[in-house]
């Protein structure tokens, strides 16, 4: 039997090695069997080279398998500070959450609840009921549905509704969504006949009464929520479509997308349409996401007319778009803050920052000046105006008034260096790279303290 190398043996067994206190940490982050792998291949590494014989302290361990780590693995999940003047961005996980709304919802991810269980009656009750309650207070709907995203919203109203049939819509208004989702896509596969109408730039009321056949289903706006088409443009209103709907005897659907339940020109901002206006108007159904402009969790919501609700509700794929029970019970609690309107800045996250004032946001720039003009002797730090938009598709071509500050390098190689450092801090740092500067919007700059303490470990 030949002898196994003395270098081969003195190595730690992989065994020991995760036990060890000081991988606890990194254990917690990546995961035992990531880990593992990880020290598996720097013990290769290490009787590959011959280098067996020298074995590495826990600490040149951790070093080591955190660098192989990032080069091999997913990190998961990680918590970022979003300066990028973005508010809601998509790649960042959209609205975030108050921190007190989640604690209120954690009995629905920790202890057994009445999710679908009726106490008076003793009985199954009805998942959705306490959020359509609210939601139908909130928005004067007679009912309401919900799902897990708004293209499954548009989805499961489509394939409900106009099944086989002909739904109409302007050719100015077929969307493509984030990840190159596109709405003449969705329809096709939702089992509905897309008859396009208008142009581009303009589409009349004729176009839409000289496009209805027998085989017409509904009429669908799309709100642009992620566009704007500007200069020679004609479209058809609400009201007049609701007309034309009337006369036709067929259901108007309004996709809103993005969805607000307040009036955002009370933060500057222009006024975007709200379910209980158009609700109000007699549109039959209206569709909007939670976690863009109401500030809550991903969900798709259909607010309108209680019969129509009822056939969405009773479709065999509602089942399959269903939302879980945690963004349910998030869900429930962002609503409750919408009903409590002196409160509504204080709980939910969105509306904070967009209620941040002038004199708030240079707090928080000459803060983060400070450690980044001594962290970043060679770099020209300075703090300037600058403008956020909202994101995720919501009014694309307005600017928001902000404060951001600036990180300049005459070379600009240090400039994609020090981008690429602010992303390995823990938790990262992400900005945005505009006219040769790193911008750090300070509407995401909390909390401070811990942004500032991330800040310090540059080098």
């Amino acid at each position: 039997m030949t002898k196994q190398p003395t270098s081969s043996r003195r190595l730690s067994s992989i065994d020991t090695l995760v036990r060890a206190p000081e991988l606890l940490t990194l254990i917690s982050h990546w995961g035992r069997l990531a880990v593992i792998e990880a020290l598996r291949a720097i013990q290769h590494e290490q009787r590959s080279a011959d280098l067996g014989s020298q074995e590495m302290s826990l600490a040149e361990y951790c070093d080591r398998a955190t660098s192989w780590l990032r080069r091999h693995r997913e990190p998961g999940y990680l918590r970022v500070f979003n300066l990028t003047g973005v508010l809601i961005h998509t790649n960042l996980g959209r609205a975030t959450i108050d921190p007190e709304l989640i604690q209120r919802s954690v009995l629905a991810a920790t202890c057994p609840t009445t999710l679908e269980y009726d106490l008076e009656r003793g009985k199954r009750g009805d998942r959705e009921a306490v959020i359509r309650e609210r939601l139908c207070h909130l928005t004067g709907a007679e009912s309401a549905v919900l799902v897990n995203n708004n293209a499954a919203a548009v989805w499961i109203t489509l394939n409900t509704l106009a099944y086989k049939k002909e739904v109409i819509v302007s050719r100015g208004e077929l969307i493509e969504i984030g990840g190159s989702f596109r709405l003449p896509e969705l329809m096709i596969r939702s089992e509905t006949k897309l008859v396009e109408v208008g142009t581009t730039n303009r589409t009349w009321l004729r176009d839409y009464e000289n496009a209805l056949t027998p085989d017409s289903a509904l009429l669908l706006k799309v709100h642009p929520s992620n566009y704007s088409i500007q200069g020679f443009v004609q479209s058809v209103n609400e009201s007049e479509l609701l007309n034309l709907a009337r006369r036709r005897d067929i259901p108007l659907v309004l996709d809103l997308g993005s969805g607000a339940l307040t009036n955002l020109q009370q933060f500057g901002l222009p006024e975007e349409p709200q379910p209980k206006n158009l609700i109000a108007l007699g549109v039959d159904l209206i569709t909007f996401s939670g976690d863009k402009l109401l500030g809550g969790p991903q969900a798709g919501i259909i607010v309108g007319k209680q019969k129509l609700c009822e056939q969405i509700n009773s479709n065999p794929l509602k089942r399959a778009l269903r939302m879980d029970k945690l963004s349910l019970a998030l869900l429930n609690e962002t609503l409750k803050a919408y009903e409590d309107p002196e409160n509504l800045r204080k709980n939910v996250r969105l509306i904070q920052e967009l209620s941040l004032t002038p004199r708030q946001l240079k707090h928080r720039a000459k803060q983060v000046s400070v450690v980044l003009k001594e962290k970043l002797p060679d770099f020209d730090v300075q703090i300037e105006p600058s403008e956020s938009q909202l994101g995720s598709g919501a009014q694309p071509t307005t600017a928001i008034p902000t404060i951001a500050v600036t990180i300049a390098h005459r070379k600009q190689s240090n400039l994609i260096n020090l981008e690429q450092t602010l992303r390995e801090l823990r938790p990262a740092v992400i900005g945005r790279i505009s006219k040769e500067r790193i911008l750090l919007d300070m509407r995401g700059a909390d909390p401070l303290d811990e942004l500032l303490c991330s800040l310090t470990a540059l080098t």
